[in-house]
């Protein structure tokens, strides 16, 4: 755990997104079940087949129904004010998280006058690898303020923390778009980098992305350190910082996120690209517009809207 923490010290990032329905899994486990029996039976191929069957089934430890206990196995702060949370499951089953999903976490206040509890619920995106054996990852901003993060940050290696979902956002399928550009600020990488891994860990995907990236100063860069390892590594990634506070040695750019930089940086809107939005409501509304009261993904404004991009081209987080 030591070294990949170490790997991850200048990263972290936590990113809201809004509950959805999810289809349920019974009807699909019923059906797979059925199959075993006729092949085990009938087939001259049966332990084969019965094999793959049981690989159909493994075990799904998250329910988007169900809230279901997980465990901390370690933590470390990964920036002045963002740590990386592990948290353990067996390794012999699927965690079940779609790209792009995120969770919900809970924890309970006190009991009020009339003994009723009440809990505090906020979703994050997990920054690890969707088939990653036997744990996830959440990288957590810790608010002076924030009750969810406040906990989060007294958490001990040991203790539980109570997760439903998958909560699916945008249902990614490798080569859906040709060229997918994205805008994140802070935390908002989240949900980024959860697409941007699928897309290059599958030889399969020849989606290009372009990443717009912006933070306070050099030093509120969430995941940098992967970041760059990932561009450096794959030709079909490209990614532009900009800070509000640049250091006197920082080599990108300054400020906003300005149209120049959009047009440099991203896809022309066109049916063959896709721009994802993610970040605090300043940003939002800069770049797209925030979502509408009943978190639809509301009106495209900003200056996506004046570069003549329409709103099936553009998806906010």
């Amino acid at each position: 755990m030591a070294t990949f923490f170490q790997r991850l010290s200048k990263s972290g990032a936590a990113a809201f997104c809004d509950a959805q329905s999810r289809a349920p899994i019974g009807a699909i486990a019923a059906i797979c079940g059925g199959l075993s029996y006729f092949y085990y039976f009938d087939s001259p191929h049966l332990v084969h087949l019965d094999k793959i069957s049981e690989a159909s089934r493994q075990k799904v430890v998250l329910n988007p129904d169900k809230w279901v206990e997980f465990k901390l196995q370690d933590k470390a702060k990964v920036s002045h004010n963002t740590q990386l949370f592990r948290f353990s499951f067996d390794p012999s089953a699927k965690l079940g998280l779609d790209v792009a999903s995120c969770l919900i976490t809970r924890y309970p206040l006190a009991p009020d006058a009339e003994g009723k509890t009440k809990y505090v619920i906020r979703p994050y995106t997990p920054i690890s690898d969707p088939d990653a054996k036997g744990h996830f990852d959440l990288l957590i901003k810790i608010y002076p303020g924030g009750k969810m993060s406040q906990h989060f940050a007294s958490l001990k290696p040991g203790d539980v923390v109570e997760v439903k979902g998958p909560i699916e956002k945008l249902p990614y399928t490798p080569n859906m778009k040709k060229h997918i550009g994205m805008i994140a600020g802070g935390s908002g990488i989240t949900p980024m980098l959860q697409i941007i891994d699928a897309i290059l860990k599958n030889p399969e995907d020849n989606t290009k992305i372009s990443l717009l990236y912006a933070n306070v100063s050099p030093d509120d860069i969430l995941l940098k350190k992967k970041l760059d390892l990932l561009e450096d590594s794959h030709p079909n990634l490209k990614i532009y910082y900009t800070v509000d506070k640049p250091s006197e040695n920082w080599r990108g750019g300054k400020g906003y996120i300005t149209k120049d930089m959009a047009v440099k940086g991203l896809p022309g809107p066109s049916k063959d690209s896709l721009i994802l939005v993610c970040g605090p409501p300043g940003l939002m509304n800069h770049i797209s517009g925030d979502k509408a009261k009943d978190r639809s993904q509301g009106e495209l404004t900003g200056i996506l809207k004046e570069l003549g991009y329409t709103e099936d081209m553009v998806y906010k987080f």
